[in-house]
């Protein structure tokens, strides 16, 4: 049976850091089977988000809890398994083949003899996924600034958590990888998977999210369907822009900034 994918959600909180107030008391929560971006200006607090969503970094006050059960109450192996982050700015620390390092992401399921068939399976599902295959036998190390983005999307994948959580996965990629990466994130949530991803680009975000959250000096600003969020009375006050809202002549949407206010 197919584990069913629980709730992530959060409450009451708050990260202070180096004296400075990152996330003030907030709460919210993230539906499985859908991808939610989170948007906000530089600093609004999004990548702290994300790590107290992963369990990466622990709160000042406040709780993070899948399901009924406190995050940081799981042992590592098992958070590992469940949920998968791709931080904003990743760096590669060995010089071995990008098979190798795919293979990193299937750490928490490994079992004391090494990786099993499906171990291999999962990492080259991934591989391919993210167009990465003919790059196996190279070293990660002398890749591209978007090679590397695709491995190390990659390497997250192969781990097959039931949340992805992905910080600017599309920095250094190319458009056409750009749409490459999307289309695997927004198939990943149909497979009934959790995928929250921070964005930049809200043209994409408009595009391709379920859900928006909007963040603002560490207070979320506004949450809830795209249609219903990303409006430009909630743009500039995100952001301090006045943008324009349409579709493209292929019905895309399209939300462009047109001034500073």
């Amino acid at each position: 049976m197919v584990p069913v994918t629980e709730i992530l959600a959060f409450e009451a909180l708050s990260l202070t850091l180096r004296g400075r107030k990152i996330l003030n008391d907030i709460s919210g929560r993230f539906q499985p089977g859908r991808v939610t971006v989170i948007l906000g200006a530089n600093g609004a607090g999004k990548s702290s988000l994300l790590s107290c969503l992963s369990g990466l970094r622990e709160p000042q006050s406040g709780t993070v809890t899948l399901g009924d059960r406190a995050l940081l109450s799981l042992e590592g192996k098992e958070r590992g398994q469940l949920i998968g982050l791709l931080p904003q700015r990743p760096d590669i620390h060995w010089n071995v083949d990008v098979k190798t390092l795919v293979g990193l992401g299937r750490l928490p399921h490994s079992g004391r003899w090494g990786m099993s068939a499906n171990d291999h399976q999962a990492v080259a599902r991934a591989m391919a996924a993210t167009d990465c295959t003919e790059l196996s036998a190279r070293k990660a190390m002398r890749l591209s600034g978007g090679e590397q983005g695709r491995v190390l999307l990659a390497r997250v994948l192969a781990g097959e958590p039931q949340w992805l959580l992905a910080d600017e996965p599309l920095a250094s990629l190319d458009p056409a990888h750009q749409f490459d990466v999307l289309e695997r994130l927004k198939n990943y949530a149909a497979a009934g998977n959790g995928v929250i991803v921070v964005l930049h680009d809200l043209t994409q975000a408009a595009r391709f999210a379920d859900d928006i959250m909007i963040m603002k000096e560490g207070t979320i600003l506004a949450a809830g369907l795209r249609d219903q969020v990303m409006t430009a009375d909630i743009m500039a006050q995100a952001y301090g822009v006045e943008v324009q809202i349409g579709t493209s002549d292929t019905g895309e949407p399209l939300v462009v900034p047109v001034r500073r206010l």
